[in-house]
């Protein structure tokens, strides 16, 4: 696997762990961040030139490959935009954008770019998500009723202090920042949405965050099925659950554990999902986790389908599209208590 010259904007957390996988399957040209001291320290590791402004690194790095958007929710959409007009192929950090409006003109410019468009959707690989993916394709659950997905995590207060997020125009909400992964998993297995009821409540961070910290929502699919999303970030002290059971004609099934890691229950007709091999430990952020840090996989993916344009991409933008989509609608439609 020939490594790519890569390019990233953004030298915070998550920029560390896309700045490790670029040294390990390519070349880290340049980075930037508005914060110069960041910006040094990531170039200092890497032997990398540094930029406090994207267009400069840009302009200044033309045959770069790839640059990875690592920066607060609200820029994902510019970035992007701009990274493309100037002849780079993209990989953004989740959420895609915090409107469809913005999600659209980024697949509209990679279109007209001739550019692939790449959206991290680390939480595909996990081995039990993997494993329950190929039981609805293989229709081993025969035909599904409903599901239930449930997120119960802890953000504190110090998580939101002196931070974009929490920030309404910058975050998004907490379906966006910490629950979009989620989502996206009920479009990849599921299908489109068809009708959202909501209600949604800022129970435990007043004053702190201009949005929900937790919410109720009832879905049906086009195809049917009806389920229900039971988020919060209120868990007391730690992560408690990211899980979703499926209640189907021939099984039920539930991958479970912190972050989708783990399958917790199991119960389906002449089939058992065998023994799984271990997934990759949480993204960790000090004082707290974040979902399953599967990013490995989602650069080899990348640097594959730029070498060889016939694969399909599994972090398909178009996807990424419909996570925002159906994230807005159930937004629209909440009840605020």
């Amino acid at each position: 696997m020939k490594g790519l010259h890569f390019l990233l904007v953004g030298c915070g957390h998550i920029g560390q762990r896309h700045a490790a996988l670029m040294a390990q399957y390519g070349q880290i040209v340049a980075v930037c961040d508005i914060d110069i001291i960041k910006a040094a320290q990531f170039a200092q590791q890497y032997s990398c030139n540094y930029y406090v402004d994207c267009n400069q690194m840009l302009l200044a790095h033309t045959s770069a490959d790839v640059v990875a958007i690592c920066t607060p929710n609200y820029l994902h959409a510019s970035q992007s935009i701009l990274c493309l007009k100037n002849n780079m192929h993209v990989l953004c950090e989740k959420p895609m954008a915090i409107c469809t409006k913005d999600a659209i003109e980024m697949m509209q410019v990679a279109k007209q770019c001739n550019k692939k468009l790449f959206i991290v959707k680390q939480n595909r690989y996990n081995p039990p998500v993997i494993a329950v993916k190929e039981l609805l394709q293989k229709n081993i659950l025969g035909t599904i009723f409903s599901i239930q997905l449930t997120c119960f995590w802890n953000r504190n207060n110090q998580y939101y202090s002196h931070s974009w997020k929490g920030k309404k125009e910058k975050d998004g909400g907490t379906l966006f920042t910490q629950f979009s992964h989620f989502v996206d998993l009920l479009y990849w297995y599921f299908g489109d949405v068809d009708s959202v009821q909501a209600i949604v409540k800022n129970s435990n961070h007043q004053q702190i965050i201009e949005f929900e910290d937790n919410g109720v929502i009832a879905l049906s699919f086009n195809n049917g099925i009806i389920g229900t999303i039971n988020y919060s970030v209120n868990a007391f002290e730690k992560n408690m659950e990211g899980a979703l059971t499926i209640i189907g004609q021939n099984g039920t099934v539930k991958i479970g554990g912190q972050y989708l890691n783990e399958i917790s229950y199991q119960q389906i007709h002449n089939y058992t999902i065998p023994p799984l091999k271990k997934g990759n430990e949480p993204n960790n952020y000090g004082t707290y986790q974040g979902s399953m840090s599967n990013h490995d996989a989602v650069y080899r993916h990348v640097i594959e389908t730029i070498q060889a344009p016939a694969n399909n991409i599994t972090t398909n933008s178009f996807e990424a599209f419909k996570t925002v989509e159906i994230i807005e609608r159930i937004y629209t439609a909440a009840v605020q208590k």
